[in-house]
């Protein structure tokens, strides 16, 4: 089974039945519905679409819905676009009226109370690239210090601050209660700056879904530690915080992401241009298998597709690709051996009592040549922890709760089944034994059990059993 998980969105080129049928058999474990785009009806019809799909193949998908967050943009112009050259200087200002070659409209007036001489202002994803010379309550004077076209409403960045803007928009608002209406899994935040984001994303959700943070602010990295342990799982959104960010320090950056998240066992999925050059061609670059490959290497829960699969013109070989590439870094000794080094690692800081019991258990697995892991769980907690030490030993997740059966479907080597609410320790061992004997695991082999006693209590996995499989 493979372990790392894939996350395609979904759009024009994949969102019919069959569509959304073949991805899932090429590999697909998480479908990522993008709110930037589409209308509510379209976001509809494509859950339920993937709804009857899981129903069909009898197998939890999970829904990720992925809100837009804010959009920092400029006015427009007479002509419709300028063109800046190298040295002259622009200034953005608060007077709504077009703009041209000296000045435009900058309808954002918490930027004026931040922005600070010496700081550095993109347009366009970076094409152009103005330093700040002064600022005042209406203007922003700066100096153009990487020239080009400016077209009307392009995109403002402003990597160098912290800015007093919320995460959650108005529009973000309504699609996330339409979101959480539909049934989605889990809820991509964006613009995440601070652990205070996730905490009012938080209030809202109410427990309906699991939360992802977005990390593609250079001021959210200043606040890593925080940001993770407040959030369900983390993505590294390599788009936009490679827009913030020098090139040369995304690896780094995404390296430290993963580490941190694998510390607290928060699952963590690197995306964006993975395969990009598929969105046209049947095959990629050795470059985007090699990027894919070092995510796995350094230890990433999945790996997420955009236009490869949304627009793309091959998005069941983008997704087939993807799944060879994953598969074929798992068989690798040296990946296991990371992944044995990373838990002696963790075993030496222990977070909790769960943690103690699930290195225990990755420990029972491998002496034992256990068949399987299973973790019986009800929240999720159990085999969240489980997956944090990234056991050889494939991990089976035994849950009454379709819920939380579909979050764990983000989660490392997780593969969740439904099964019935046990009374007691007597009941756990036999569905344990009972599932996998049915999913075709060896007779007469051993498994290595873990659960929270008292059950249903989520939070509290204390429990380590071995039993052997046999009727």
């Amino acid at each position: 089974m493979r372990k790392a998980k894939i996350v395609a969105t979904l759009g024009p080129s994949s969102s019919s039945a069959k569509e959304i049928e073949i991805l899932v058999k090429a590999g697909v474990d998480v479908f990522r519905l993008n709110f930037s785009h589409g209308t509510h009806d379209d976001h509809k019809l494509r859950y339920q679409t993937i709804r009857k799909v899981e129903d069909k193949v009898k197998k939890p998908l999970a829904i990720l819905a992925d809100l837009q967050g804010p959009k920092l943009r400029v006015g427009t112009f007479t002509q419709g676009s300028v063109v800046l050259k190298q040295g002259q200087s622009f200034t953005l200002d608060s007077k709504n009226k077009p703009g041209n070659s000296q000045r435009v409209y900058l309808p954002h007036p918490e930027l004026f109370k931040v922005v600070a001489k010496g700081q550095n202002l993109l347009i366009d994803d970076g094409k152009v690239r103005l330093k700040v010379i002064g600022s005042t309550k209406t203007e922003i004077k700066t100096e153009v210090v990487v020239g080009g076209a400016i077209s009307n409403r392009k995109g403002v960045n402003v990597p160098d601050a912290i800015l007093p803007i919320k995460a959650l928009t108005a529009k973000d608002k309504i699609d996330l209660e339409f979101a959480l209406s539909l049934g989605v899994d889990w809820i991509a935040l964006s613009f995440v700056q601070r652990a205070e984001d996730i905490h009012e994303a938080r209030h809202l959700v109410k427990g309906k879904a699991w939360i992802m943070s977005k990390l593609e602010k250079p001021a959210a990295l200043k606040s890593l530690d925080a940001i993770i342990q407040a959030s369900d799982g983390v993505m590294v959104a390599r788009g936009d915080l490679g827009v913030e960010l020098p090139p040369e320090k995304v690896p780094q950056a995404q390296k430290n992401i993963i580490a941190l998240s694998k510390k607290y066992g928060r699952p963590v999925v690197v995306a964006t241009q993975m395969l990009e050059s598929m969105i046209n061609t049947p095959v990629p670059t050795r470059a985007e298998a090699s990027d894919v490959a070092h995510a796995i290497y350094d230890g990433a829960d999945a790996v997420m597709l955009s236009a490869e699969s949304a627009s793309g013109k091959y998005p069941v070989e983008a997704v087939t690709m993807m799944d060879k590439i994953v598969s074929e870094v798992e068989q690798d000794p040296g990946y296991s051996k990371t992944n044995a080094s990373d838990a002696q690692q963790l075993g030496a800081k222990v977070l909790n009592e769960a943690d103690a019991i699930c290195g225990a258990l990755r420990d029972v697995a491998q002496a034992i040549n256990a068949a399987a892991i299973v973790t019986y769980t009800s929240g999720g907690y159990t085999s969240l922890r489980a997956a944090r030490q990234r056991p050889d030993t494939n991990i089976l997740s035994i849950t009454p709760n379709i819920s939380t059966a579909r979050r764990l479907c983000m989660v490392w080597g997780v593969r969740s089944v439904i099964g019935a609410e046990s009374k007691n320790i007597e009941e756990m061992e036999r569905l344990a034994i009972d599932t996998c004997l049915d999913m075709g695991f060896k007779a007469k082999k051993k498994i290595a059990i873990s659960a929270g006693i008292p059950f249903g209590k989520p939070g509290s996995t204390n429990l380590l059993k071995i039993a052997e499989l046999k009727r």
